[in-house]
């Protein structure tokens, strides 16, 4: 049995091993342009610099993308991260410079209002709401660049005359309502 497997495993090797060279016979043959087919210049953008672009200074790959109107969205997400991030990071020092305070016995502008278990506890989530907005401005900023990525590589379709995704508003034969959807054209 151990013999049949090993000639099955050499048996595919054997035959390659069989077989001869013929020599190719080539000829040329000149092709004209055909009629029924057209050569298509469409823009293209490189996905690979629009996701640098994006990566060095968030937007920037939108604007490679020529898609300026993203620019203030992305803009906004970022500084509305990074303003948060910065606010609850001052929260939480002037929290625990009042802790630490609490903790040597000296005066502090929460004095008599809250004690340090509270102080300790207002604090820590403080902390935690400065980590989250970090998160989310990271977060932000990579689908920045994803963005960017992907617009480039539907640069081409985006700009393609044949092939189109428009809105679409159309009302109900029956209820006189209208409904908002998208039409996909394709012409062949």
């Amino acid at each position: 049995m151990k013999w049949l497997n090993f000639i099955l495993i050499l048996f595919p090797f054997i035959l390659l091993a069989q077989v001869e060279e013929v020599g190719v016979i080539t000829d040329s043959v000149a092709i004209e342009s055909n009629p029924f087919t057209a050569d298509i210049a469409l823009d293209s953008k490189n996905p690979l610099k629009a996701s640098l672009y994006s990566a060095v200074l968030p937007g920037l790959g939108q604007v490679y993308n020529e898609r300026y109107w993203k620019i203030p969205i992305v803009w906004g997400a970022l500084g509305t991260g990074i303003g948060f991030t910065l606010y609850y990071n001052d929260l939480k020092n002037k929290y625990r410079e009042a802790f630490i305070a609490e903790l040597n016995g000296e005066e502090h502008q929460y004095s008599g209002i809250l004690d340090a278990q509270r102080l300790g506890s207002i604090q820590d989530d403080m902390r935690r709401n400065r980590d989250y907005a970090i998160a989310i401005t990271i977060l932000v900023y990579a689908l920045n660049v994803i963005d960017a990525t992907v617009d480039a590589h539907l640069y081409e379709i985006r700009k393609d005359k044949d092939l189109s995704v428009d809105p679409l508003a159309f009302a109900d034969p029956m209820t006189g309502e209208t409904h908002l959807g998208l039409s996909l054209k394709l012409d062949l």
